[in-house]
C-alpha cells in the first residue's frame, strides 16, 4: 500500500483529562504530517464523557440505577434519582457553562438555586461564614462569581461521576479509568477477564464512538496512546470494537505505560487485540512500522517493537510467542520532530473545571493549555526514586530557543490560545532562560508553566525575566524536605536552597507548587514530623502556595529498584512477569507505619493551600496522641533565617 492512500489515526484512548488534550497524539500526528503521512486524530476521552453526560445519557445512567437493589444503592446515587428531573434539565446547560460557551449562566448556578446539590457539596460545610453565612466568601469574595460558579458546577459533575462508578461501572474514573485492572499487573489475566465480560453502558457508549471514528477517517493503522493505567483498559476495549469490526485495520500500542511497564511483555494473547507495541519515542518506531506495512522493510527490522509471531507456520497458536524486534537506527533528533498540531481535536469542546480552590492547583484542571516540550529527558539525571535508566529520562536533547519560539508562533496561530503547559521531566534553567529572552526579543506575549529543579541557577534575577516572558506558575520536587534523605536521593538540593529558590520566584508573582514525598527508604517518624514542619514553614514565608504529599513507590526501573542494598532495604520477590511490570515492594528495617503518617500529610498539606492551621503544631495533624509522636528538631524560624 503506497502512501498516498495510507492513513494513520491516533486515538487518545479514555481517561485522561478533560480540561486540555494530552498531547502524545497532537505530536505524534504533527511528526508524522512532517514526513508527509496522511495523519488525523481523535480524543474518544472527551467524547465518552461528553456523550455520557447529555439528557439522553443521564437517562441511561438513570436506568441501571433503578436495576440496582434499593439496599445497594448508595447515596449519591440514592440523591440521583430522587433529583433526576433537575439532573436532566440541567447537564446540558452545565456542560456549557464549563465549556465557556454559556458564560452568563454563571449568575444562576452561583446563587445556589440552578443545580441539584449531592453529597459532593458537604465539602463545602467545612468553609461555613458564621458571619456572612457564605461559605464560599473567602474564596471569591463579592465579584469571583464566575469561579464561583464553576467551583460549584465541578461538584456537580463530580456528583454524576461518583453515580456513574457506584451504578454503572465501579471502575469509573474521570482521569483514572481501571487503573487498577492495569497497573504493575504481571499477568494480564485481570484485564483479559474484565474484556471477555459484558460491556458495560460505558463500554457501550465507548463502542459507538470507535465505529463513528473509523468511518469518519476510514484508516489503515490506528495509534492507541496510552500514557497512564487507566487507560488500558479502554484502549484494549477500543481494540477490540476494531478487531470485530474491522479487522483489516492495523493496531499499535504505544505510549508512557507501555514504555514504563511493558518492557518484558511475553503474554501473546494482548496480540489478540492489538498488532504492534512500540517502546520508547515514537517517531522512529513509526517509521519503521509504516515502512514495514507498505512492503518496504521485513518484520525482522522493526525498530523496538514487539511483534507474536508464529514458531512453525499454520500449527495451533500454542506454538506462538511475543518477540521484540528490536532493530537499531537513530532516534529522530529533538530538533527534527515537528510541531504538534491540534487539527481535529474539538478544543472548544474541552471542560474547565476547579476542584481545589488553590490558585496554583487549580492549573491543572482549569483551562485548555497547549502542551510543549521544551527538551526531551532529563538533564540531572540522578534521583534515586525516578526511573533514571529509561529513555524518556535517560536521553537528554534540547532544541534551539529560536526553534522553540517558532513552534510556539505556530501553535498560538493553529489554536487561537496563548497559554502554554511546558510537560518537561525538568525543564533545563539554561534552555528556559534563552527561551524567555527569545520570548521578550521577538515580542510574543504567552502565558506559561512547567516543571523545573529548585536548583540555585534560578537567581532572583532569572525568576524576574522568566515572569516577564509570561511564566505564571512552576512546580518542582521537594519530595522529603530532609537534607539526610535529599543526599540520600541524590536530589542534589537542599531545603534551604529549596526556600530560597521558591521564594524568588514567588517575588517575581510566579506560582509555587511543591512535589512532595513520604514513606523513602529509612525515613523515620522523626523525619516525617520534621519534613512537615519545614513545609508548614515554606508555606508561612510564602514561599510555596500548593503542594501535595505522594507516597514513594520504588521501581524497578529506578536506583533504588535496581540498587537497594545501597538504600537500606530488601525487595520483595515479584511473580512471574508476562504482562506489566513497575512497581516492587521492599522491606524498610525502620518498620515505621508510614500509610498513617501519611492520612496526617495529606491533611496538612490540604488546610495549609486553603491557608489554614499554619500555626499549629505539625503534630496535631496526625491521627497519634500527640505525646506518642516526637516534638520537630526543627527551629520555628529555621526557614525565616534561612531567607533572611
Amino acid at each position: 500500500m503506497t502512501s498516498e492512500n495510507f492513513r494513520v489515526l491516533s486515538i487518545i484512548p479514555p481517561m485522561t483529562q478533560l480540561n486540555t488534550p494530552y498531547p502524545s497524539t497532537a505530536y505524534l500526528t504533527g511528526f508524522l504530517r512532517s514526513r508527509g503521512v496522511d495523519a488525523v486524530q481523535e480524543d474518544l476521552a472527551l467524547a465518552l464523557i461528553l456523550g455520557l453526560f447529555t439528557p439522553e445519557g443521564l437517562a441511561q445512567v438513570a436506568q441501571c440505577a433503578k436495576a440496582m437493589p434499593e439496599a445497594a444503592r448508595s447515596a449519591s446515587v440514592n440523591f440521583f434519582l430522587d433529583f433526576f428531573p433537575r439532573y436532566q434539565r440541567s447537564i446540558s446547560l452545565a456542560i456549557a457553562f464549563l465549556q465557556g460557551r454559556d458564560n452568563t449562566l454563571s449568575h444562576r448556578i452561583a446563587s445556589r438555586d440552578f443545580l441539584p446539590e449531592g453529597p459532593r457539596f458537604m465539602a463545602l460545610e467545612a468553609y461555613d461564614d458564621a458571619d456572612s453565612g457564605d461559605p464560599l466568601a473567602w474564596a471569591f469574595g463579592a465579584l469571583g462569581q464566575h469561579d464561583r460558579a464553576l467551583h460549584l458546577a465541578t461538584l456537580y459533575l463530580n456528583d454524576l461521576a461518583d453515580v456513574l462508578r457506584d451504578a454503572v461501572d465501579k471502575r469509573f474514573e474521570f482521569v483514572r479509568y481501571a487503573e487498577s485492572l492495569a497497573g504493575s499487573q504481571a499477568s494480564f489475566d485481570p484485564l483479559a477477564k474484565a474484556l471477555a465480560a459484558a460491556p458495560t453502558l460505558i463500554d457501550t457508549h465507548l463502542h459507538a464512538l470507535t465505529v463513528a471514528a473509523i468511518e469518519k477517517h476510514q484508516p489503515q493503522l490506528v495509534l492507541l496512546s496510552v500514557p497512564f493505567p487507566g487507560a488500558v483498559y479502554a484502549a484494549l476495549r477500543i481494540a477490540q470494537t476494531l478487531k470485530a469490526q474491522f479487522p483489516a485495520i492495523q493496531i499499535a500500542l504505544g505510549g508512557g505505560f507501555v514504555n514504563t511497564e511493558l518492557r518484558e511483555l511475553s503474554d501473546v494473547r494482548v496480540f489478540d487485540f492489538v498488532d504492534f507495541v512500540t517502546l520508547d519515542s515514537g517517531e522512529r518506531p513509526l517509521l519503521a512500522l509504516l515502512e514495514h506495512l507498505q512492503g518496504k522493510r521485513s518484520a525482522t527490522r522493526l525498530v523496538r517493537t514487539f511483534i507474536r509471531k508464529n514458531e512453525s507456520p499454520g500449527v495451533s497458536t500454542g506454538s506462538q510467542r511475543v518477540q521484540l524486534m528490536n532493530w537499531s537506527e537513530p532516534d529522530v533528533p529533538f530538533e527534527e520532530v515537528g510541531t504538534a498540531t491540534w487539527e481535529g481535536l474539538p478544543l472548544t469542546k474541552y471542560l474547565s473545571l476547579l476542584d481545589m480552590l488553590n490558585p496554583m492547583h487549580r492549573l491543572w484542571s482549569d483551562g485548555r493549555w497547549n502542551k510543549l516540550t521544551v527538551a526531551h529527558g532529563c538533564y540531572w539525571k540522578k534521583c534515586s526514586f525516578c526511573d533514571v535508566s529509561l529513555d524518556y529520562i535517560q536521553r537528554y536533547e534540547t532544541a534551539s530557543a529560536s526553534l522553540l519560539v517558532d513552534r510556539i508562533e505556530q501553535i498560538v496561530a493553529e489554536t487561537g490560545q496563548t497559554g502554554f503547559h511546558f510537560v518537561d521531566e525538568a525543564a533545563p534553567p539554561k534552555v528556559l532562560k534563552a527561551l524567555a529572552q527569545e520570548l521578550l526579543r521577538r515580542e510574543v506575549h504567552i502565558s506559561w508553566w512547567g516543571n523545573i529543579r529548585f536548583e540555585k541557577t534560578f537567581t532572583p534575577e532569572l525568576a524576574e525575566l522568566l515572569a516577564q516572558s509570561g511564566c505564571i506558575a512552576l512546580s518542582g520536587g521537594l519530595e522529603v524536605a530532609s537534607d539526610r534523605l535529599l543526599q540520600l536521593m541524590k536530589k542534589g538540593v537542599s531545603v534551604a536552597q529549596v526556600a530560597q529558590v521558591t521564594q524568588s520566584f514567588s517575588q517575581a508573582g510566579i506560582l509555587v507548587h511543591a512535589y512532595l514525598m513520604y514513606g523513602f527508604p529509612t525515613q523515620t517518624v522523626q523525619d516525617t514530623v520534621d519534613a512537615l514542619e519545614y513545609v508548614r514553614q515554606l508555606f508561612e514565608n510564602g514561599c510555596i502556595q500548593s503542594g501535595f504529599f505522594h507516597r514513594f513507590t520504588c521501581t524497578v526501573h529506578s536506583p533504588v529498584g535496581l540498587n537497594p542494598q545501597d538504600y537500606g532495604i530488601e525487595l520483595l520477590p515479584l511473580p512471574p512477569v508476562t504482562f506489566a511490570k513497575n512497581d516492587v515492594g521492599f522491606v524498610d528495617p525502620t518498620g515505621v507505619d508510614h500509610d498513617r503518617l501519611g492520612l496526617g500529610l495529606k491533611k496538612a498539606i490540604y488546610n495549609y493551600m486553603h491557608g489554614v492551621g499554619i500555626e499549629e503544631d505539625v503534630r496535631t495533624w496526625f491521627d497519634f496522641p500527640k505525646n506518642q509522636l516526637p516534638k520537630s528538631s526543627v527551629p520555628r524560624q529555621k526557614i525565616a533565617k534561612a531567607l533572611a
